[in-house]
């Protein structure tokens, strides 16, 4: 659970590379993309450009490098040729990447074209709870810090946090010990040390948590329909607080927010 400075330093590498993944992405044309070919771009950028493994590709018999969850699918969304990325919709890209034996997991929920207001208030609160979830990290806190403030900041907004999902510990494993919960209590589930390494990757529905499984064995959706976004980054404890392992390079005016 605990990783040494040798095994940080190549996490962050990985880390580095998946958010340039992302940084690639914010600049595609998405509207009348299939989200199959947004997988096969991100596949050929990961393997070719970046000389890295798209992790998630071949795990548990997975044969894509991305989830593609669009509008009311909560995650594991599967790449299709019939799925066209239209004006209005949010889709998630969930993606992971390993270097040298280690790996990086992130996401992003994208607004394809104009979108609803509704709709760019859950994805941007999905993406503040996110980051309210990441200010809790330092040593001596707890995990129930970080479940706490995200549930806080989606009931605040009106929005439901899906607890089936969770994050989880990562390294040359993509999932590890500890889970991560987005609800919770303060004060309460193992104290964080100094190395851990975990993702933090809330899904927030428009309307209520339950979720419902496709037939296709991997798509989840929100029961009632409704809209649902996320994001996710991998997260390093530090001495003095955590480190953003994934942070795109837009996003660093985060980190002055705490």
């Amino acid at each position: 659970m605990i990783k040494q400075p040798h095994e940080l330093a190549l996490l962050a590498e990985s880390g580095r590379l998946l958010a340039s993944v992302f940084e690639m992405l914010d600049k595609l044309p998405l509207q009348g993309m299939s989200t199959l070919e947004v997988d096969s771009i991100v596949d050929k950028f990961i393997t070719h450009d970046l000389q890295a493994r798209p992790a998630s590709k071949g795990q548990y018999n997975y044969p894509f490098v991305l989830n593609a969850s669009i509008d009311n699918v909560i995650c594991h969304g599967v790449p299709s040729q019939s799925d066209i990325l239209r004006e209005g919709a949010i889709v998630n890209f969930d993606i992971t990447l390993e270097k040298e034996g280690f790996i990086a997991d992130s996401s992003k929920t994208y607004l394809v074209g104009d979108v609803s207001v509704e709709a760019r208030r859950l994805v941007r609160t999905t993406y503040e709870a996110m980051w309210e979830g990441i200010y809790r990290v330092r040593p001596g806190a707890f995990l129930g810090d970080i479940g706490w403030a995200i549930e806080k900041h989606a009931k605040r907004s009106g929005f439901s946090v899906v607890r089936e999902f969770c994050g989880h510990g990562i390294g040359r494993e993509m999932h590890e010990e500890p889970q991560i919960l987005h609800y919770g209590k303060r004060n309460t589930g193992l104290v964080m040390r100094e190395g851990m390494v975990f993702t933090i990757e809330p899904m927030l529905n428009q309307g209520g948590r339950s979720i419902k499984q496709q037939d296709d064995g991997w798509t989840i959706t929100t029961r009632d329909g409704s809209l649902s976004a996320q994001f996710e980054h991998t997260v390093s404890v530090t001495a003095t607080g955590f480190s953003v392992l994934t942070l795109g390079s837009n996003e660093k005016g985060m980190l002055n927010r705490r």
